[in-house]
């Protein structure tokens, strides 16, 4: 299917616009992390103790904190879904201590006992999450070790199938979607967690099939467009596969654009997450990894020129002084 035709947008002019973009939401992504202490971490990974509960009546914040702030240690309350539906999210941070059941369970009782006492509306539970501070540690281990081993397996695969610079191109946009997503997702204040990290390795597969596509479409009119420069190729070869990017990275935009509407608070991390990775990997695809991959076949290019000239270059002539029958200026004759 065929919806732009004839498209001859020139993208590339656009490319040290769309890094500088980048420079700016990836520092300012870290420097939010880092004044934080850290990624945010989620229940999977650091481990503890979630209950979520509905009100018969609606309650304020601030009267949920209150209710919970008696309870030793620090405590997370936010909404949990519509402002209508009186559900609220409540946390409470697990200590470092044996993997117990009993204690496992003595945050979640102190939360309802806390509420009970409180004087709130009557409530329900919804939702009961406890995981121990070993079982948090292992999945976090488990989480970035998957992440690892996709991207080495991606970057062998790239390295075997393309030239260099083509290959470091595709890489480079691969972090830079996973550094821009994280950043995001702190900017929106979403905690890592399995499902986030699924997504993450969800949206690598994605950003690397829609780079290779191009890149491809490169490598084959690199053959029929000797004459042309490499901006040129790259530039013809975005638009020739722009139809195909715009229908594969919209239909996928829209399939999670209503899980993260209507697929419920489980989902929303999920969704969002794979939402700014759509996003990100089309516009890396676009801008970051053909930049990159110009920019170093230039270099190559220009090493390689520069290293011909020097080979090619005659020996050095002697100077007039040294020559021959010829008197240096100055000198009498004898």
């Amino acid at each position: 299917m065929q919806i732009l035709h004839n498209a001859n947008y020139n993208f590339i002019r656009w490319r040290w616009h769309a890094l500088a973009l980048s420079t700016l939401v990836i520092v300012a992504g870290l420097a939010v992390i880092i004044s934080r202490g850290g990624m945010p971490l989620g229940i999977d990974f650091s481990g503890g103790t979630i209950v979520i509960v509905k009100f018969d009546q609606s309650v304020s914040e601030t009267q949920v904190r209150d209710a919970v702030d008696p309870i030793a240690g620090e405590e997370v309350v936010q909404q949990y879904g519509e402002a209508g539906d009186n559900s609220w999210l409540i946390r409470l941070a697990q200590s470092q201590t044996a993997e117990q059941g009993t204690s496992l369970e003595t945050g979640s009782q102190q939360i309802l006992d806390a509420l009970t006492k409180a004087g709130l509306p009557s409530y329900e539970i919804l939702s009961r999450e406890i995981v121990g501070p070993v079982i948090g540690a292992d999945l976090q281990r488990r989480g970035i070790y998957a992440t690892l081993a996709s991207i080495l397996a991606i970057t062998v695969y790239i390295g075997f199938r393309f030239r260099f610079s083509f290959a470091i191109g595709a890489i480079a946009a691969t972090f830079h979607d996973i550094i821009v997503t994280l950043a995001f997702l702190v900017f929106f204040g979403y905690d890592l967690s399995l499902n986030i990290v699924a997504a993450l390795l969800t949206i690598t597969g994605y950003s690397v099939n829609d780079t290779i596509v191009i890149f491809d479409r490169v490598r084959e009119n690199m053959r029929s467009m000797r004459k042309e420069s490499l901006e040129q190729v790259v530039n013809t070869s975005v638009n020739q596969t722009l139809s195909r990017t715009i229908i594969t990275a919209g239909t996928t935009f829209l399939s999670v654009l209503s899980l993260y509407i209507f697929g419920g608070e489980v989902l929303r991390g999920f969704a969002f997450t794979m939402l700014v990775g759509i996003v990100s990997g089309t516009y890396s695809t676009i801008f970051i990894a053909s930049a990159i991959a110009i920019l170093l076949s230039k270099q190559k290019r220009s090493a390689a020129a520069s290293a011909q000239a020097a080979a090619t270059r005659p020996a050095g002539r002697p100077d007039a002084a040294a020559r021959p029958g010829r008197k240096s200026r100055g000198a009498k004759a004898s």
